[in-house]
């Protein structure tokens, strides 16, 4: 294949979020050469699916327009749970859809085109391992610290994503029995004490002021406010905890924490490696780093997704 005809090859990645839907066309060197944001439909699963489909419909139209050609995959990234490997969005509270043949539904849109289907956080952490901070790390763990929490396990350059695609799912590991209920119906889970949203709530509450968010209590832990240090410490050792589960069952060389939560950088890091050395006894502990790809990780994974779908190289090539 010659340097001209492999540079026409593109792919479509979708990332799709409860609120916005984050596409873009990505040529073979995994760098997206258009952007497009929608908003996610709010009149039910089906108007959802129709508005996935609209957009990858449009943007195939784009990408024949600028490359003369279809695209060679295409990569979804969706929230919920996932069977990847029959390409079914099986559930998702915040999208409202169940048992969705989703990958199916967007091929024949395409006439056939290759569709990889994947959990939006282990499409995240996809990006990372090979984009971002665990490039040329052989296992990690991701995790993203927003609404909720989600994790990724990644092995050499792919993510595991378990017997029925719930892989990584650290946000409902007990930490704190008999804690607060949590949306999954269990109490105590660590997205109850640990995620972004539940450090915006508590700080709200012992600060008084209504809509704090996890970002306003990071501020005010590095001003030194020993309410918020308080609200901190409880998050950080609630994670720490659920960290030490992964730290034991799957001895990452690497934790990755991306999310909303992780924007306080140092601010969260710092005290979390402390909270997990003081915490190890035998285990040899893994780097803590902050993620590099940010809200783009999603996408970006969704493209290299594509890319695995279709079966051709990432990169140029230029034949003899």
């Amino acid at each position: 294949m010659s340097l001209q005809e492999h540079q026409a090859r593109y792919v479509i990645a979708l990332d799709v979020g409860g609120t916005t839907l984050k596409a873009a066309l990505t040529g073979p060197d995994n760098e997206p050469f258009l952007r497009a944001r929608r908003d996610t439909a709010t009149e039910g699963p089906e108007a959802v699916v129709a508005g996935i489909l609209d957009l990858v419909a449009e943007l195939a139209a784009e990408g024949r327009a600028r490359r003369g050609g279809p695209p060679a995959g295409v990569g979804l990234a969706v929230p919920g749970v996932v069977d990847e490997a029959a390409g079914m969005a099986r559930y998702s509270a915040n999208l409202g859809w169940r048992d969705v043949p989703l990958a199916r539904l967007v091929a024949e849109r395409l006439d056939g085109t290759p569709v990889g289907l994947a959990h939006d956080v282990r499409a995240g952490g996809l990006a990372e391992g090979r984009l971002g901070a665990g490039a040329g790390v052989g296992r990690f763990f991701f995790v993203a610290l927003g609404t909720g929490i989600a994790g990724a396990i990644g092995v050499g350059d792919r993510m595991e994503p378990g017997a029925h695609g719930g892989a990584g799912e650290i946000g409902h590991v007990v930490v704190r029995p008999g804690g607060a209920r949590c949306g999954c119906g269990q109490y105590g889970c660590l997205e109850t004490v640990a995620s972004a949203s539940a450090v915006g709530r508590a700080w709200a509450e012992v600060s008084g002021a209504a809509g704090a968010s996890a970002a306003d209590a990071a501020r005010a832990v590095r001003a030194g406010d020993a309410r918020a240090n308080g609200v901190w410490r409880e998050a950080v050792d609630a994670l720490a905890d659920g960290l030490m589960v992964v730290v034991n069952l799957l001895d990452p060389e690497v934790v990755i924490v991306g999310g909303g939560l992780a924007e306080a950088g140092e601010t969260l890091l710092d005290p979390l490696r402390s909270a997990l050395a003081a915490k190890a006894t035998f285990q040899r502990l893994p780097a803590v780093v902050p993620a590099a790809l940010g809200e783009s990780a999603g996408c970006l994974g969704a493209g290299l997704l594509a890319w695995d779908r279709s079966q051709l190289p990432h990169t140029p090539e230029v034949s003899p």
